[in-house]
């Protein structure tokens, strides 16, 4: 009996013991809540994060409109500047046939009175157009453009570079820097060696011997 209630007392030195130790009770750690700085800070960053996505926003927004600004800007600005293009199209063929009368007149008789008629009206026509804005293209003598040349036939010659504009059946015209229409011509293309040979044959017999 003895040993026994030594046991007894041993076991309840080491539960006070046990209760009385600094981390007697605890379990497992405990998160710390955010202190008062980190939460301003917190707020701080999501209000300047905010901001930053406010401000991209208006610089958008500024930037479309000042894109839709021009682009109005610059329709206003066309239709006024080519808001005749539709009579210069209409025009056009007018100025063709008096340009025609002109140049043929003088091989089937017509009247010189009536001929200095034609031209007066036509130069007062075109005239008038490049008062608006009207010019001629360049064509005849330069090489052949595509974008405001249209071939129509080509002409095999050695007189003349290959891909230069040797004939104009019409005029092509601008209004502004708008191109109405492409000027109408023939190009000039390099000679089949057939060609070249016969022409050597021509011009020997032209330049050969005589009799005395």
């Amino acid at each position: 009996m003895g040993e026994e209630s030594r046991d007894r007392a041993e076991a309840a030195v080491e539960e006070e013991e046990t209760a009385t130790r600094p981390d007697a009770g605890e379990g497992a750690p405990v998160a710390e809540e955010p202190s008062e700085v980190e939460k301003l800070t917190a707020e701080l960053e999501a209000a300047r994060e905010e901001a930053r996505l406010n401000h991209e926003l208006y610089l958008r927004e500024a930037a479309e409109t000042e894109n839709y600004k021009k682009r109005v800007t610059r329709e206003k600005h066309d239709a006024i500047r080519y808001a005749n293009e539709s009579l210069v199209r209409d025009l056009l063929p007018v100025i063709d046939d008096l340009e025609r009368a002109a140049r043929h007149a003088p091989d089937d008789g017509t009247p010189r009175p009536l001929l200095d008629g034609i031209e007066l009206v036509l130069k007062g026509c075109l005239e008038a157009l490049q008062k608006h804005g009207v010019t001629q293209v360049t064509a005849k003598g330069q090489p052949f453009d595509p974008e405001k040349h249209e071939a129509y036939a080509q002409v095999e010659t050695d007189e003349h570079e290959a891909n230069t504009v040797v004939d104009e059946v019409h005029p092509g015209y601008y209004l502004a820097d708008r191109l109405l229409r492409p000027s109408l011509v023939s190009v000039a293309k390099a000679p089949t060696l057939r060609e070249k040979d016969e022409k050597i044959d021509e011009n020997a017999v032209e330049n050969g011997p005589t009799d005395d």
